[in-house]
């Protein structure tokens, strides 16, 4: 969908919620498919296929943001010349991790006898991305390094003190 004045992303949850489907959304139109990479949007999300965003289109991106939602949307060279376009990529392991936390949700509440409600989850998710997001975000800051590195070195440090806490064989 594209909207030049923006798109009401709560608004759209509502509709989608009611309708199933984005087409038709008020205010907004179909956009193709094969130009969606190229647009000039605030943010892009590649959530379906790998390896969308290569060293061979990645110049040609627009878009100031680009939030990772499938696995390896964007190549690692392709990452460099975003990088020095200036685009702030949020990487997979941090901006699609949505699903693996609810997963884990379910299982504590299937191991522990607890029945939270939607909104309980949502909640329980929306404070771990954003407690996640922003820990990835001041590491790269501090270090001067762009949020996939950063991602990298908090998950590497989290496996180190694990390591060291419980041993290799724990």
């Amino acid at each position: 969908l594209v909207n030049q004045k923006g798109i009401d992303v709560k608004a759209l949850a509502e509709y989608v919620k009611k309708h199933k489907k984005v087409v038709g959304f008020p205010g907004a139109k179909p956009f193709d498919s094969k130009k969606i990479l190229y647009a000039k949007v605030d943010i892009l999300v590649p959530a379906a296929l790998e390896n969308q965003i290569t060293e061979k289109n990645a110049a040609r991106v627009k878009a100031r943001i680009i939030a990772e939602g499938a696995n390896g949307p964007v190549t690692p060279k392709a990452d460099v010349i975003l990088n020095k376009n200036n685009v702030f990529v949020i990487p997979d392991i941090l901006c699609n991790a949505g699903g693996v936390t609810v997963s884990y949700f379910e299982w504590v509440q299937d191991r522990m006898g607890y029945f939270w409600t939607e909104e309980e989850v949502n909640e329980r998710l929306e404070r771990i991305m954003t407690e996640a997001f922003a820990g990835v975000l001041n590491i790269a800051r501090e270090n001067k390094v762009d949020l996939r590195l950063a991602a990298f070195m908090v998950a590497i440090q989290r496996v180190v003190e694990v390591v060291q806490l419980r041993g290799i064989y724990a």
